[in-house]
């Protein structure tokens, strides 16, 4: 590269005036040896204001997705350059589903301005900057923002169980990510395979044959119904003599599954669960997992605070949140490990360039669950305030550098879940500055032709009431194919679903 080709590649990425003001010589020399690069927000009246997106779940991503591109150069952190659809993840994890068709990539939103698959460590909101590091080889780099949206969500809490942390992809595997759910796979089959050996011993067969599921909630619940299905309907044709060996158990802290969801459908969900022979333990917390050699064998076990054990192979922990690295070690204030905002999703003290939304914030006032449909709602409303309102503002007028944004105008609430229809939104809701949640229901699927669905509270126009079995798995299949976001997984996942109806789920290992 000639001096002249570097000085114009620097001046082209907006370098920042203290650089400019170097010699040719020094300016090369910085670039080549520092391990921190700096890409600085917006600073001429020609250019548009630098949105920067912490996150690509249902939050960052239908944020990035909305963003009005010829008002905001709109970028994205994030150490995922995926989308990932969570309610069909369980799906994933045995073979139901392949894991690129619950996904979008990052890259492929229209008009995005720029995306770094990184991870945020710092936020320096004088210089509005964020100190970021690369996710391979931990090069730090510094981005500049006009706004700065944080969408980072969450990650699995283990509440310092002894051993759950240390063996995490070992025999405990999280489900969150799609790499989660290709360990869990993988493991699964793993299992099977070496179980199915004629030199293995009984006591070392029958712990790879058990399989611990932590937690309550809809994600441990549908994993299980999964599981459950897929031992039922593939393994017991490929390893016909294990199945009498195999031994599921879902353990839940809590006096009841499916908290969320009305009582009469968790009781449900429980009775089939126990119907299927799964070992169901309520009022049961995960004391630790200790390694010990049983017949000279090495063996893992759970223990249980109620004093009782079990041998196991694979424990899928879906048990709680905690809060990422950047999000707990920011200067900014949280509220149960979250970030507190107010009702226009702002973080205090920010003049209007900070918004937080999705699992990782919490608005005191309101206190909302951190679900996927709250944080998508939340970032339609937030796109909406962006593109009608705040593209008012002249941020990057240094005049305004200490005005706080003006509040946005009435924003109608996203109450109905699909864009072909959000016409009602008008028609069924008042509109209000303030951010709204709609409350949509609550699904959970139990496997092919099971499922429950709860509308009792629901502010949708449907009648107030409660499916279970077959109505409530059409509705469940049906939503979610409805809502993919892209024509390709719209084809493809009915088509895997038919595959493993018809044909089975693949057993492969690789």
């Amino acid at each position: 590269m000639t001096m002249m080709a570097t000085m114009n590649f620097m001046l082209t990425n907006r370098a920042p005036p203290l650089l400019l003001r170097q010699s040719p010589s020094s300016i090369l020399l910085r670039h080549l040896t520092s391990t921190h690069h700096h890409y600085p927000p917006s600073n001429t009246p020609e250019t548009k204001p630098r949105v920067i997106i912490l996150g690509s779940g249902w939050a960052g991503y239908t944020l990035a997705s909305r963003l009005s591109k010829s008002h905001y150069d709109v970028r994205v952190i994030s150490p995922a350059n995926h989308f990932l659809f969570t309610p069909l993840l369980p799906s994933t994890a045995v073979g139901t589903l392949e894991f690129r068709a619950i996904q979008e990539p990052v890259r492929t939103i229209r008009g995005l301005g720029q995306y770094y698959m990184a991870k945020g460590r710092e936020i320096d909101l004088e210089r509005k900057v964020v100190m970021c590091e690369d996710l391979y080889k931990g090069v730090k780099f510094e981005v500049g923002f006009d706004y700065l949206i944080l969408a980072a969500g969450m990650k699995s809490n283990t509440f310092n169980t002894h051993n759950i942390q240390r063996l995490e992809g070992v025999v405990v595997f999280f489900l969150k990510h799609l790499y989660h759910a290709r360990q869990i796979r993988n493991r699964i089959l793993e299992c099977f395979e070496r179980a199915s050996n004629p030199t293995i011993p009984k006591v070392q067969r029958d712990r790879l044959l058990s399989f611990i599921v932590v937690g309550g909630g809809p994600t441990s619940c549908e994993f299980m119904s999964e599981l459950h299905e897929f031992i039922n309907q593939d393994v017991a044709s490929w390893y016909p003599d294990l199945i009498p060996h195999i031994k599921l158990t879902l353990v839940e802290a809590g006096p009841g599954i499916l908290g969320s969801f009305d009582q009469a459908l968790s009781e449900y969900y429980l009775r089939e669960l126990e119907k299927k022979n799964i070992d169901v333990r309520l009022n049961t917390a995960v004391a630790g997992v200790d390694e010990r050699y049983i017949e000279n064998e090495q063996i893992t076990v759970a223990r249980f605070k109620d004093g009782s054990e079990v041998n196991f192979g694979t424990m899928v922990w879906s048990a709680g949140l905690a809060p990422v690295k950047f999000i707990a070690n920011s200067n900014l204030k949280l509220q149960r490990d979250r970030v507190t905002i107010d009702d226009y999703l702002r973080v205090p003290g920010t003049k209007g360039r900070v918004y937080a939304l999705g699992d990782c914030a919490v608005n005191p006032a309101d206190n909302l669950p951190p679900t996927a449909t709250v944080a998508e709602q939340q970032a339609i409303y937030l796109t909406e305030c962006f593109n009608k309102y705040y593209s008012d503002f002249d941020v990057l007028d240094e005049k305004n550098s200490d005005t706080e944004v003006p509040l946005p105008g009435p924003v109608v609430p996203a109450l109905m879940p699909f864009n072909a229809i959000s016409f009602l939104n008008k028609l069924l809701c008042e509109s209000s500055p303030k951010f709204q949640f709609k409350n949509r229901g609550a699904m959970a699927s139990m496997g092919f032709g099971g499922g429950v669905t709860d509308l009792k509270s629901t502010d949708l126009p449907s009648p107030k009431t409660t499916l279970s079995g077959y109505a409530s798995f059409i509705v469940w299949r049906s939503t979610y194919l409805s809502k993919q976001l892209s024509l390709q997984n719209t084809l493809l996942i009915p088509m895997f679903w038919f595959r493993a109806l018809v044909f089975g789920r693949d057993i492969s290992r690789f």
